[in-house]
């Protein structure tokens, strides 16, 4: 609850809110959500560590890719794919695409140690803290009730943070009570 809370207060007063956003919003949850979840359950399911998943899944991802680009990029031409480049571009490409590589594993990395919660956990402290370091280091504006719903995020995070520790402890201490 404290991190439902804090999040809509973050939200709420750092986004403009439209019909077309909140469904595409909605959509982009249920599609999250069901993929966190499909990560968890094929780790453990097949029996793989996070690398293994990534090395199956990567393939996968970039065959589909390659049928949706030309829906929505220019394939020939200033701009395109089969069009000029220039070394800036290409650079910045490799560096997004060692970016979308990292982020998958530590993905499938979190999920597969943890659980799809406590990588959602992980992603709202990641929102509050691009949050506070916009406004530390580029001096973007905060509100009071920006600053409360970061506040109430982090004591929520802390808070599952404190229950999930306490619950692992007291299933480690029934496993060394048996004879």
């Amino acid at each position: 609850v404290p991190i439902t809370l804090g999040v809509f207060l973050n939200s709420y007063y750092d986004v403009k809110f439209s019909l077309l956003g909140m469904a595409f919003a909605t959509l982009g949850v249920l599609v999250t959500s069901l993929y966190q979840v499909w990560v968890g359950a094929k780790q453990h399911e097949l029996q793989v560590n996070s690398m293994q998943l990534l090395y199956y899944q990567a393939p996968m991802s970039s065959a589909m890719l390659l049928f949706i680009i030309p829906f929505f990029e220019p394939v020939f031409g200033e701009g395109g794919i089969f069009g000029p480049w220039t070394l800036s571009a290409v650079i910045m490409v490799l560096l997004s695409g060692i970016i979308a590589f990292m982020v998958n594993l530590s993905i499938y990395w979190i999920i597969g140690n943890t659980s799809p919660v406590t990588y959602n956990m992980f992603g709202h402290f990641k929102f509050c803290i691009t949050l506070l370091g916009g406004c530390l280091l580029f001096k973007d504006p905060l509100s009071v009730n920006q600053g409360l719903g970061i506040l109430c995020t982090l004591f929520g995070i802390l808070a599952y943070t404190h229950f999930k520790l306490s619950e692992q402890e007291s299933s480690k201490s029934k496993l060394v009570q048996r004879p």
